[in-house]
């Protein structure tokens, strides 16, 4: 029996949702099923690109699609009603980074998860990059020895809070929309110990000058109850210049050795008349063509998304959610994610160190 997909969000990246269940449905494994999205424009342009029933309201697709599984791409804010509404319906769930921007939110996901007994999982797509799973292995070997400490940054031009998302952005920040990844990717990388302290701070000048009240940057300290640390520098005010939308990399240090990965500088650059030079992540999408001219997309972007399919089609198998933990990012990776991101903003607000509950 097929397993069947809704997606809730056709923005910019449902759109990448999309395009994942629609190449895993002719593979024949799962049916791209229907889309709910509030912008009817928007609405109609994905009906005509993926042939899928369509809704302006998640509740009605929910309870007239018998659908297995569906997926949140709408913005941070908004998670958490439509995961448990999507839980109550009987559906396991894919929801985008952060889980939510309330710790309250999370647990009530988690919750309803567990009463439902479907699969929580979040993307947190880093996880899924093959440069991060082979340091991920070197440090699980003891290659480094005892993790010490971390650098991780990451930041977009100025265009993708401005243009893209102006209205939603007020209601985030470079921390959340940017940190969600790196925050996830070095407590994953070092074993997933919790967040013990946090002191950050922040700016406002650029994007407020622009009419978009948000920071342009967050810079935080995290310590965790492991004894490592990770500084974060997250930012969204590149010039449109920058030779890539998002620059980003991580350093792990320990007692017996470092590794570095800069995710932006992968050999793929490129230069075109009138434009500026270009580097590309190919790594994280690659949109191509197979042998018979369909659209063809590779990448860790694409493989977290899809990594919905295989544990639904574990699960229809007599798997059970138990079995697959660890194996993907899940509920409560989500809530301690959004724990320390709360932590950042609460320090950010107050000036002070805050201290974690255990």
């Amino acid at each position: 029996m097929a397993i069947r997909i809704g997606v809730i969000g056709g923005g910019v990246f449902g759109e990448t949702h999309m395009q994942t269940f629609a190449q895993a449905q002719r593979e024949g494994r799962c049916e791209l099923v229907a889309l709910a999205e509030l912008n009817e424009e928007l609405l109609a342009k994905r009906h005509e690109q993926f042939g899928v029933r369509t809704y302006t309201d998640y509740r009605e697709m929910l309870a007239k699609e018998e659908l297995d599984g569906v997926t949140v791409v709408t913005p941070d804010h908004t998670h958490r009603p439509i995961v448990v509404a999507a839980m109550k319906a009987g559906c396991h769930v894919l929801v985008e980074k952060p889980m939510d921007v309330t710790v309250e939110g999370c647990e009530a996901m988690i919750a309803a998860a567990r009463e439902a007994d479907r699969l929580l999982e979040v993307d947190f797509h880093k996880r899924y990059d093959a440069y991060h799973i082979a340091l991920r292995e070197a440090v699980t070997a003891g290659k480094l020895g005892r993790p010490l400490y971390g650098y991780a940054w990451m930041e977009n031009r100025v265009e993708v809070p401005r243009d893209w998302w102006p209205g939603w952005a007020v209601k985030s920040s470079p921390a959340w929309f940017l940190g969600a990844h790196m925050v996830d990717l070095f407590r994953w990388l070092i074993g997933g110990p919790r967040g013990r302290r946090v002191y950050a701070s922040g700016a406002k000048h650029k994007l407020k000058s622009l009419g978009v009240d948000t920071f342009d940057c967050v810079q935080a300290k995290i310590d965790f109850d492991n004894g490592a640390s990770l500084s974060l520098d997250t930012s969204w005010v590149l010039p449109e210049g920058f030779e890539a939308v998002v620059n980003q990399g991580i350093r792990v240090v320990g007692t017996e050795g470092i590794a570095e990965i800069d995710s932006q500088n992968r050999g793929a650059e490129a230069c075109f008349a009138g434009k500026t030079q270009e580097t590309m992540n190919l790594g994280f999408k690659l949109h191509g063509q197979d042998k018979w001219g369909r659209p063809r997309y590779t990448g860790y972007g694409f493989e977290a998304i899809a990594d919905l399919i295989e544990n639904i089609a574990y699960l229809k198998s007599g798997g059970k959610i138990a079995d697959l933990q660890g194996k993907y990012p899940d509920g409560l990776d989500g809530l301690e994610n959004t724990r320390i991101l709360c932590a950042i903003h609460e320090s950010i607000a107050t000036g002070k160190l805050v201290e974690l509950e255990k």
